[in-house]
């Protein structure tokens, strides 16, 4: 693995937020009543970084969340093989094949393959499935990975208990299969939210890399509890 940090397709992000003047979108509604999909309606029309990934040719907003984990924690680097799991809709998965380069590998899976993207392998698969792990080794010719990012999110019901148990449980599936899979000194992401990652897999976790931190990245919306497990080290098997 090459060891230069790749930068194709880095700035792009910062260069698209600095361009244009912007402007205060309002979504008119009958006699004034706001729906939950007008507010949602109006936050994305106002939103700086929805108009910068249109602008950077990103599928989705959240590609400004891993270039911003990347600037500060050097996850990304050229020639790397790296796992992004609940890819969908690809923004993330964007990134990693600017900043890995023709001589990296990315595999982007979620629960439905991808839309096809050019210099990235696109995998239908579920974090539950124990047989992901080896599904992930085949692709990579039985070499293991030097990063794996997850942006997984469950179906929210509005119960914040159950919810942070739904996520939980996809953060731990994810740091077994980065267990799994990683090599070492390799690195592990997961979305987690407020309220951090729990105290049982966190310290998993801190044995198993050299060094754990959790972020939230500029490009998270302030009203979103959601933050980022940043695992660096891997110490391997």
């Amino acid at each position: 693995m090459a060891q230069g940090k790749g930068r194709g397709g880095s700035g792009r992000g910062r260069d698209a937020l600095r361009g244009g003047r912007e402007t205060t979108v309002r979504v008119k509604t009958a006699r004034g009543r706001r729906s939950s999909s007008t507010r949602w309606l109006q936050r994305q029309l106002n939103d700086p970084y929805v108009a910068a990934a249109q602008r950077a040719g990103y599928r989705s907003r959240a590609a400004f969340k891993l270039e911003q984990l990347d600037e500060r924690f050097e996850l990304l680097k050229s020639g790397q093989r790296i796992i992004d799991l609940g890819a969908a809709p690809g923004g993330w998965t964007q990134v990693c094949v600017g900043r890995a380069g023709p001589g990296g590998l990315v595999v982007a899976v979620d629960l439905e393959a991808i839309e096809a993207m050019p210099g990235a392998v696109s995998l239908a698969g579920d974090i539950f499935d124990v047989g992901l792990g080896p599904r992930l080794l085949e692709e990579s010719g039985g070499q293991r990975f030097d990063l794996v990012l997850s942006d997984m999110a469950p179906k929210t019901i509005g119960h914040r208990g159950t919810d942070h148990l739904r996520i939980m449980a996809l953060a731990e599936a994810a740091s077994a299969l980065a267990l799994e899979i990683l090599a070492p000194g390799g690195s592990f992401v997961a979305k987690v939210w407020q309220g951090g990652t729990e105290n049982a897999l966190l310290a998993q976790i801190k044995t198993s890399f050299t060094s754990v931190r959790h972020v939230k990245p500029a490009a998270s919306r302030s009203d979103s509890a959601e933050i980022y497990l940043v695992a660096k080290g891997f110490r391997g098997q």
